[in-house]
């Protein structure tokens, strides 16, 4: 079971081999009886790919959930052992460098033996495919199939540079939004980064399209600062531009939901975690120097 999973986890026999201390053949072999005595096929194999069929992708979330228990025992059984192993996080590139990175030295102090592997990107991955622990995500959850722990909230802001807005005039309701640019993310997402908006009599107004697009929230800060037009962003990274006189807040009181919940998600069961991701989670939950909510 654990040399499965070492396959699902590297993406191949080969990588699976290295990590278990055997042959390509001998891991093949090995995963060949298992869907013989389970009686399916746990993957489909290609000359190129191996992909997890829907039984492998089930019989994979049971092994860890196997192996977490293992592992909580044995740690049970060693007193004063410290949670270790590799903890894969995915985070967006402005929130990590912002709010992650700070605390990996205090995180390494207090696990010493857990490995960080850490991902900032502000494509939303598939925890399983990706061989993702633990995913920071902010606003509106979706998968139904992943667990959640709130870490806090960040509040939004939409934002212009000075200059623009003395081109373009500040917009006063949601309506003039017609009139102006929209900076928007390049890539799939599960909502496009903006916030609904109305007006005082409760009225929504469609979003103009974007005319810019960035594959992160620092490139999008970047094209805001040199003038391409509106855009919607953390206020922990707009804040110091607001405050230099770089940037202009506008709209905040038409927007919905304004301050966004953030989440740390991961597969898997609460009471089956493996150590090391319980132990980054509530070092998670417990530093993260976000807004609690009021």
């Amino acid at each position: 079971m654990e040399v499965f999973t070492h396959v699902v986890e590297a993406g191949g026999f080969t990588a699976a081999a290295r990590i278990s201390g055997m042959t390509p053949s001998a891991v093949s072999k090995l995963v060949s009886r298992l869907e013989h005595r389970l009686g399916v096929r746990l993957f489909n194999r290609s000359t190129r790919q191996l992909q997890l069929t829907p039984e492998g992708c089930s019989f994979y979330e049971r092994s860890l959930q196997v192996l977490a228990d293992l592992a909580e025992a044995e740690q049970s059984a060693s007193a004063g052992a410290l949670p270790q192993g590799r903890v894969r996080i995915n985070i967006n590139v402005p929130m990590g460098r912002r709010f992650l990175l700070p605390l990996v030295p205090a995180l390494k102090t207090q696990y010493p033996d857990i490995v960080l592997d850490i991902v900032l990107t502000d494509t939303v991955v598939d925890l399983m495919e990706d061989r993702t622990d633990i995913a920071i995500r902010h606003g509106p959850l979706t998968s139904s199939r992943l667990m959640a722990r709130k870490l806090g909230q960040a509040e939004m802001k939409i934002v212009a540079s000075p200059d623009y807005l003395a081109a373009r005039d500040v917009p006063e309701t949601p309506a003039d939004l017609r009139r102006h640019e929209r900076i928007g993310f390049g890539y799939h997402r599960m909502h496009d980064g903006w916030p609904q908006m109305k007006d005082a009599v409760g009225t929504h107004f469609p979003l103009p399209a974007c005319s810019a697009l960035a594959s992160d929230g620092d490139a999008v800060l970047e094209l805001a600062l040199a003038g391409m037009g509106l855009a919607h962003l953390a206020a922990f990274q707009v804040d110091p531009h607001i405050t230099a006189g770089r940037l202009t807040s506008v709209l905040e009181h038409f927007q919905i939901d304004r301050f966004v919940d953030v989440h740390a998600v991961y597969l898997g069961h609460r009471g089956t975690l493996p150590a090391r991701i319980r132990a980054v989670l509530d070092f998670l939950k417990e530093n993260m120097p976000i807004r609690r909510d009021q």
